[in-house]
């Protein structure tokens, strides 16, 4: 594999389309496939095999498990037997550990690679991979990740990455909801948001998530870096891992349920801010 891989990207929401770009800016050769049409992505292709034909490396940056495996289905017989398939998308430590054996039997070399850090990271090359790699193969790809992103991870063997994922969203989401909270408790005590943002600031709760939301949650801009909808998939993927490692996580199933009331309110593709909405009324516009 030479220094410029060829590289695919399958899957061109948020995250995908933004890599591809870089990777263009950076002069790899790219091709990329999206299931609804993205002809201003560099080497858009409308057929999937012609995206994925000659690639050295496949970044699959897709919504969910099932999505994902059916695309894998679908590329596998057109692969050189040189081709890596990294899996981006935030699925099951089960599903993942399904698609590599998949891959593998078909004679290819498959990465567990989520990642954290939503649009801004990933505009600002800030994003942070997480690895899981059963065939010592992440080495050859490392410069084109390392192009795109602030850190990379080893964390062996697949689906550790798939669950350090989950734990990572998991507190994403749990520590989000108590700010909503708080800021709407302080809000009905009279509490302007000028002094609450004011003494969070000089508070051990401050975080990179609450300077992340701030903005967000002042302006109600819930336009999506991170949609509630994929959000609640992310908590009921480590409830079922939860479940398969026997651990009980109550705080964990309560908040699904929120979720899953916003997904029923129509709120699923705002971005996961919006969940102040469920907190506070005077934030339901």
């Amino acid at each position: 594999m030479s220094d410029y891989p060829r590289i695919a990207v399958l899957g061109l929401g948020i995250i995908g389309s933004i890599w591809a770009r870089n990777w263009h800016q950076d002069s790899y050769p790219i091709r990329s496939w999206n299931r609804s049409p993205k002809a201003e992505s560099p080497g858009w292709c409308e057929d999937l095999a012609e995206a994925v034909r000659d690639a050295d490396l496949i970044a699959l940056v897709l919504a969910d498990g099932p999505v994902t495996r059916q695309i894998i289905d679908a590329i596998l017989p057109h692969l050189n037997a040189h081709t890596i398939i990294a899996q981006h998308a935030t699925i099951g430590v089960d599903e993942t550990k399904d698609l590599a054996q998949r891959v593998r039997s078909a004679g290819h070399r498959y990465l567990d690679m989520p990642f954290t850090g939503s649009k801004p990271a990933a505009e600002q090359r800030q994003t942070v991979f997480f690895i899981g790699d059963d065939d010592s193969c992440f080495a050859q790809v490392e410069a084109a990740y390392s192009a795109i992103s602030n850190a990379r991870i080893p964390l062996g063997s697949v689906g550790k990455a798939a669950a350090i994922k989950l734990a990572m969203n998991l507190t994403i989401a749990a520590t989000y909801q108590a700010m909503a909270e708080s800021l709407s408790l302080a809000r009905a005590a009279g509490i302007s948001d000028e002094d609450y943002w004011a003494v969070l600031d000089r508070n051990v709760a401050r975080s990179g998530l609450v300077d992340l939301k701030r903005d967000k949650m002042a302006s109600h801009d819930w336009s999506p870096q991170f949609s509630i909808k994929h959000l609640h998939k992310d908590l009921d993927l480590a409830l079922r891992l939860a479940r398969d490692v026997d651990r009980e996580l109550p705080q964990t199933h309560r908040l699904c349920q929120s979720y899953a009331q916003r997904l029923a309110a129509g709120d699923g593709d705002l971005d996961f801010a919006a969940m102040l909405r469920a907190a506070d009324p005077s934030n339901r516009s």
